[in-house]
């Protein structure tokens, strides 16, 4: 079973064969009703509450132009 909860060295391999890049934790301060909020959305997408954070804010990224490169995908 694969866990997405913590940081994936860069060396492996994701279920679509690309590489993950390494990641850099961070703490996060959220209000529990956006935190209940957010893993109730990541449940029904199948994804666990990090990697829909990662997805949402790589979306938002995206959209504002602000991403330099190719992002994270899922």
């Amino acid at each position: 079973m694969d866990d997405e909860s913590g940081p994936a060295p860069a060396s492996s391999g994701s279920r679509s064969g690309r590489r993950r890049r390494e990641r850099k934790a961070m703490l996060l301060r959220l209000d529990p009703d956006l935190h209940d909020a957010l893993t109730r959305w990541a449940a029904d997408e199948l994804r666990s509450t990090n990697a829909h954070l990662e997805w949402l804010l790589v979306r938002a990224l995206n959209d504002s132009g602000r991403l330099r490169g190719p992002g994270p995908t899922g």
